[in-house]
C-alpha cells in the first residue's frame, strides 16, 4: 500500500496521500482505474466491520407476592384490624375487641395480639394510634392512659410479631385512606376524643394537632367535639358545635375538602355542605397501606 501511495504522489502532487488504517479494522477492496496523465489511480473501497449486537438481557421473572398489610386502629372504645392488599383494598373482614377498662400499654398490647389471632398471615404493620407519634414512640394518649407517655410502640410490636411496623397518628391514617389528593385537604375524626389531619396535594402536614387547640370559653376543640361535649351538650348542640367546626376550620386552613370520620359521624343531622364528606369508619384502617408508600 505504500508504494501505491507513492506512485500516487508522483503521478499527482496535488492529490493528499491516502492514510492508513489497521487491516483488522476494515475490508478493503481495490480497483483500477486508467488516466491520461499516469499510469493508474488505484481506487480503495472501506467497508467498516460492525460488531455482532449484543444478546439481550434475559427476562428474570419474580415470583414474590405483593405484601399484605396488616393494618389496627387504636381507639379509646375499640380496637380494630384488617387485613390488605399492595392498593389498599381489604383481603379479610374486620375485627374488633373493646379496649381495655383500664388501656395500659400492656392490656392494649394482649388486645391486639387477640386481635392478630383471628386473622391470616400478613407480610408488614401499620397502626393508626390516637396521640402525638415520633419514630414510632407514643408522646401523647389523652384519651387512653398516661403509660403511653414515651411508649416504644413500633418496637414492641416488632419484637413481638417479628414483622416490620410502622406508627402514625390515627387520624392521619384515617386521612389517607379518604383524601382524593387534590388541594388542602382536612381530616377529622370525630370518636372518644377528636382527631385532625391536613394535606396539601396527598403529602400530610405532620404535627396537627386540633383538639387540644383553644376554641371557645376557655376550653379545647375536643372538649366540644369528642364524646364529653356529646354527653354534656346533647345531640342537637353537638350537631350545632359542629357545624360552627367546620365554618371555623374552613377559615382557618382554607381547605378544598373536609372529611368527618369516627364512629360518632352516625350521630350527624345536618346535611354537610360543599366539599364536606362523611367518610366510613374503616378509612381508619384502608389508609393503613399509604404509611408504606408515603414513608419510603
Amino acid at each position: 500500500m505504500r508504494r501505491q501511495q507513492l506512485s500516487r504522489a508522483r503521478c499527482n502532487p496535488f492529490l493528499p496521500a491516502i492514510p492508513y488504517f489497521p487491516a483488522s479494522l476494515f475490508s478493503v477492496s481495490l480497483s483500477s482505474v486508467s488516466l491520461s496523465h499516469c499510469h493508474s489511480v488505484q481506487f480503495i473501497a472501506v467497508t467498516v466491520k460492525t460488531s455482532k449486537p449484543a444478546p439481550p438481557a434475559p427476562v428474570v421473572s419474580s415470583n414474590k407476592k405483593p405484601p399484605i398489610t396488616l393494618t389496627i386502629d387504636v381507639g379509646g372504645s375499640g380496637l380494630k384490624a384488617m387485613l390488605l392488599d399492595a392498593t389498599g383494598r381489604p383481603v379479610s373482614e374486620r375485627q374488633r375487641v373493646d379496649t381495655p377498662a383500664v388501656p395500659t400499654p400492656a392490656l392494649v398490647l394482649a388486645g391486639l395480639d387477640e386481635l392478630r389471632a383471628q386473622l391470616p398471615s400478613f407480610d408488614r404493620v401499620s397502626v393508626g394510634f390516637p396521640g402525638v407519634i415520633k419514630r414510632g414512640t407514643t408522646f401523647t394518649a389523652a384519651n387512653l392512659h398516661p403509660a403511653w407517655v414515651g411508649f416504644p410502640l413500633q418496637l414492641e410490636l416488632e419484637k413481638r410479631w417479628k414483622k416490620p411496623v410502622r406508627v402514625a397518628n390515627d387520624a392521619a391514617v384515617q386521612g389517607y385512606g379518604s383524601i382524593v389528593g387534590d388541594g388542602v385537604e382536612l381530616a377529622l375524626t370525630l370518636g372518644t376524643g377528636l382527631g385532625s389531619s391536613l394535606f396539601t396535594n396527598g403529602r400530610l402536614c405532620p404535627g396537627l394537632e386540633l383538639a387540644h387547640h383553644p376554641w371557645r370559653k376557655g376550653k379545647t376543640y375536643e372538649d366540644f367535639l369528642g364524646r364529653r361535649g356529646l354527653d354534656k351538650y346533647g345531640k342537637k348542640h353537638w350537631n350545632k358545635l359542629v357545624q360552627d367546626a367546620i365554618e371555623q376550620t374552613s377559615k382557618l386552613f382554607n381547605w378544598d375538602h373536609l372529611y368527618l370520620g369516627g364512629g360518632n359521624t352516625k350521630k350527624i343531622e345536618f346535611v354537610p355542605g360543599k366539599n364536606v364528606k362523611i367518610v366510613s369508619n374503616e378509612a381508619g384502617l384502608l389508609g393503613g397501606v399509604a404509611l408504606w408508600r408515603e414513608w419510603s
